[in-house]
């Protein structure tokens, strides 16, 4: 068993300059050359990557005060609605919201071609945005209307806050219906005429780490092409699902709450989507880094695509209204051949994420770690793991008059 490490010595070696640093992917390579043991003993740290949609994204800003001072009620910025009952000139843009009316298109109603994830990217990228914002006068902020045009460098503060990012492994999307139905998973054609996934596989962050060992609260990663934090594991974190022997969830499991500075992140890294008949979302590259503290962390970090398993999911009756259909496990390596078996039939593959994007993210990652650029940080906390008592809940079906839909008595 190779001898454990602590946060403190890999990053004495940061500082020197004598880390060994390798990628997710790279690591792969060496175990089958040096084994388990060695491997551990030389390497210092992982670097991951991923980079794919993900709508649970948005930014808070800080305008500053007009003159006379403002209460926002309402916020516009280039006609995406922002939200801003949080104070007098905050708001918080999303990445999937979208303007009040959308620009007519006759081919594909509906394809929503602006929304959150395009305005923050425009932000990023230093262009001009029109901000307006009605508020309902008080003696402290008499404004009641602000209509101008402002750039990131122009407000007080810009912070990425995104609830729920990262997802430790997700779906392979199919269509069973006769028609094409459009998703957040891109178009799904008829009688399972393609297969659609969104993952980085052997390179994604909580794949590498499945039971959330250095990944936590506090950990400084990649983000958007700057430096972020985890803030708190994200909404839908749902760790207490079926895993493979590996301890890889066999579908959607972990996710992370992320915080970093917008005004020195990256607009390659924070892309404006549209997805036709969904609506808007934004791409987020992230890369974390991954310490070998000990041997099983190199177990963890060398996983294949191979041995990644994921879902089939039908979108055209089964995950919209949750009927449960078991279509059988996929890997990795198979979706990213381009073409995979379902039911004798061959179909080809079309990812959501970019794994070119995302080995980029854990290369960028591993050059700053080499350079004593960036140091790893311990988590303060914990994000909750395998054994932690959560319970996955939906809306419940209640009445508003006082009693459920059937029939009984309500109780909150």
């Amino acid at each position: 068993m190779a001898a454990k490490k602590s946060y403190e010595e890999i990053n004495e070696k940061i500082k020197r300059g004598e880390a060994v640093v390798v990628t997710a992917e790279e690591v792969i390579g060496i175990v089958a050359e040096k084994g388990y043991a060695k491997a551990a003993q030389e390497i210092d740290v992982v670097t991951t990557g991923t980079f794919g949609p993900m709508c649970s994204s948005g930014a808070f800003i800080n305008f500053g005060h007009s003159n006379p001072r403002i209460k926002m009620k309402k916020v516009w910025l280039n006609g995406v609605e922002a939200y801003s009952g949080i104070a007098a000139v905050d708001a918080y843009i999303g990445a999937a919201q979208l303007p009040d009316t959308d620009p007519e298109n006759k081919v594909f109603p509906g394809r929503f071609s602006y929304g959150g994830g395009h305005v923050i990217h425009d932000l990023l990228a230093r262009k001009e945005i029109r901000l307006e914002a009605v508020g309902y006068g008080t003696n402290c902020y008499p404004n009641k209307k602000v209509d101008t045009i402002i750039t990131l460098d122009d407000v007080n503060d810009a912070f990425l806050f995104n609830p729920r990012n990262a997802y430790q492994n997700y779906n392979c999307a199919i269509n069973l219906g006769d028609k094409a139905i459009y998703t957040y998973m891109g178009i799904l054609k008829p009688k399972v005429g393609n297969a659609s996934y969104s993952s980085a596989g052997q390179l994604s962050p909580l794949l590498n780490d499945p039971y959330y060992r250095t990944i936590g609260i506090g950990t400084r990663i990649f983000l958007g092409g700057g430096v972020g934090y985890v803030a708190w594991n994200g909404t839908q974190h749902h760790p207490n699902v079926a895993r493979g022997e590996n301890g890889v969830p066999l579908g959607g499991a972990g996710t992370l709450a992320l915080i970093g500075d917008l005004k020195q992140m990256d607009p390659n890294w924070l892309v404006g989507l549209s997805f036709i008949g969904y609506g808007a979302t934004m791409a987020v590259g992230i890369g974390i880094p991954i310490p070998i503290l000990d041997e099983e962390m190199l177990h963890y970090t060398a996983v294949k695509d191979e041995d990644i398993y994921c879902p089939i999911v039908d979108y055209n009756e089964g995950y919209p209204y949750s009927k449960p259909m078991d279509l059988g496990l996929v890997n990795y390596k198979d979706l990213k051949s381009g073409k995979i078996i379902f039911n004798g039939k061959e179909v080809v593959t079309t990812p959501q994420s970019s794994y070119p994007r995302a080995r980029k993210i854990a290369e960028t990652l591993k050059g700053w770690i080499q350079r004593g650029q960036f140091e790893l940080t311990q988590p303060v906390a914990n994000i909750p793991s395998a054994d932690a008592d959560i319970v996955f809940k939906s809306i419940p079906e209640r009445n508003p008059g006082g009693t459920n839909l059937n029939g009984g008595n309500r109780r909150d």
